[in-house]
Parts: C-alpha cells; structure tokens; sequence
C-alpha cells in the first residue's frame, strides 16, 4: 500500500491538464506563433515529476526496506486494494490507448510511429503513465503472493525496487520524447517531401533553397523556404491575368514619342506591377501550401538571388 501512494504520488495528470489548456491561449505580441508548445513543456516538467517522486522516491524506499521488511499486517485488505486500483487503472489506460490510437488515425501514422513521433504528447504521457501504473500493480501483486506463499517479506521491496525502475524507463521516454519537440523537430518526411515536390512542379519555381520546417504545436508546423523565382513565367502569368495591349500601348507610345522620361515612368509602372505579380505568387504559393499540409500554420517564403548568393560564397 505505500508502494501504491508513492506511485500516486507520481499522477501528474493536473500537470499535462494544465498544460493542454495553456496551449490553446490565442497568439499574442509577444509571442506570435501562439502557446502550442506548452503542451511540450507541461509534459517535460511532468516526466521530471514521475522520474524524482515516482521513480526515485519508489527505488529508495525499497532499498531503505530491504533489511527491515514486514509482511503487511492485512495481506487480504492490500490484496482488495492492489484489484480496485488495478480495476481503475486498467479502465483508464483502455481510453488511453483508444485516445491514442484515434490520433494516430488522424495524422495517418501507425501506432508505434505516433507514440515516437506524434504530435500530441498529452495523450501519449497518459498512456504509458496509464501503462507503468498497470504494470506496477501487476509487479505490486506478485510482490504480494510471493511474501505469503514464502512468508519472506524482502518480494515487497524487491517489487518497489522494480516498480521504481519501471517509472524512470518510462520518465526518460517522456523526457526524450518532448526534449526533441522543444529544440525544434521538423515535420514528418512525408510531409515535407509533399511540399517540396509541389513546390518543385509549380512554373514560377526555377530552384529552392535553404527549405526548413518545424513543430510550433501539436500537429502545427512553420515551412521556410528560399525560392529563385522564374522572371519570365511571373510576368506571363501577369500579364495573362491584366492582359498585355494596354501595357504594349503604352510603350510603343513612348517609343513614337522619343521622350526618355515618359519611357522611364511607365518602366517604374510596369517594375511596381511586376513586383506585386511577384508577391501575388507568393501568397499563392504559400495558400496552396496550407491546402496540401493544412496543419503548417505559417509558411515564409523568400526570394532567392542566385547572383548575390555567388558572390558570397
């Protein structure tokens, strides 16, 4: 029974609760790519609660009692106690799994990829702390028939000293899983290779450059990517949309004319034009973008200039 308080003591479920409410505060000045990563950090701070009150608090009891170990006084009360909580447990970790398993339907991964690599830590914490729990009782109710069928009370902190590992192996899981989240994991490859090869095909596109992508939330991601823009296919497009005669008109006008400063001002009418055709492409790009990963919330994409790139390097 103090095996099971300590392990309770280690249900950090309030943390990941408050966690997942903080993630859904809306974007702010000072941080405008929104609170998704709260989940991240909630999660982290709660795996660092099972490793220090669950895991470590569990092995040096049982090590402290290794010597000193009593059989409990009621073996038939612990035993009542050891299936009620083994019931209640169980329950949970059947929703966890369900929770889990719908998740991973919906980012179309398969159940192990989406407990490595998904993007809702929240119900993955719950399930394997859901799990440890289950497995800690089991460990707990052998513990329990081997002090009375032995009548050698040493099993109960033999099975804390087991239980106590169990937690850590879990902590350290969680641990790693939402450190890789926190520093800035990329989306999956599918994904973006989605992205890249759409990007790839589109006509205004010659090359790409410097493409990045990272988790900012649970399912939420930033695309970055350095485009050297086809010139010759933004102005057709252009000037497929404005239609080319009046721009003609205009500059066979000047022309007639001979007047270099008329000539000038309708080039800089025409540049400003083409300059904004560019940017149209741009926020086409980046809304087809969205429609093909609909989970990239934010898409930045520059103009790459092969000639200053060059003389850089």
């Amino acid at each position: 029974m103090e095996r099971e308080d300590q392990e309770k003591g280690g249900d950090v479920v309030a943390l990941l609760a408050y966690g997942l409410s903080s993630s859904r505060r809306a974007p702010d000045a000072i941080h405008p790519y929104g609170y998704s990563k709260e989940r991240f950090v909630w999660s982290l701070i709660s795996a660092v609660g099972i490793f220090c009150l669950g895991s470590g608090a569990t092995v040096v009891n049982g090590v402290q009692n290794l010597w000193v170990a009593q059989p409990p006084e009621n073996m038939q009360l612990a035993a009542m106690v050891l299936c009620g909580s083994f019931i209640i447990e169980g329950a949970s970790l059947i929703v966890a799994i369900q929770a889990v398993k719908e998740g991973a339907n919906a980012e179309g991964m398969k159940l192990r990829d989406y407990i490595w690599r998904g993007h809702d830590p929240t119900s993955v914490a719950v399930m394997t702390e859901d799990g440890a729990a289950v497995t800690g009782l089991a460990i707990a109710g052998a513990s329990l028939v081997a002090v009375h069928y032995t009548g050698n009370a040493i099993y109960d902190p033999i099975g804390s000293i087991l239980v106590g590992n169990l937690l850590g192996m879990v902590a350290i899981f969680l641990i790693q899983r939402n450190r890789h989240a926190l520093i800035g994991r990329a989306m999956d490859n599918q994904d973006m290779e989605k992205v890249l090869q759409f990007l790839k095909n589109d006509p205004v596109v010659d090359a790409l450059y410097d493409c990045k992508s990272e988790v900012i939330g649970p399912g939420f991601f930033r695309f970055k990517a350095e485009i050297d823009f086809n010139g010759e296919m933004v102005v057709q497009n252009y000037l497929q949309r404005t239609g080319r005669e009046e721009w003609a008109k205009q500059f066979r006008e000047a022309g007639k004319l001979r007047d270099d400063t008329a000539l000038t001002k309708i080039m800089s009418s025409y540049g400003e034009e083409v300059v904004t055709a560019l940017g149209s492409e741009v926020d086409r790009l980046e809304k087809e973008i969205q429609n093909l990963v609909p989970g990239i919330r934010h898409v930045d994409i520059e103009a790459h200039n092969p000639t200053e790139s060059s003389l850089s390097s």
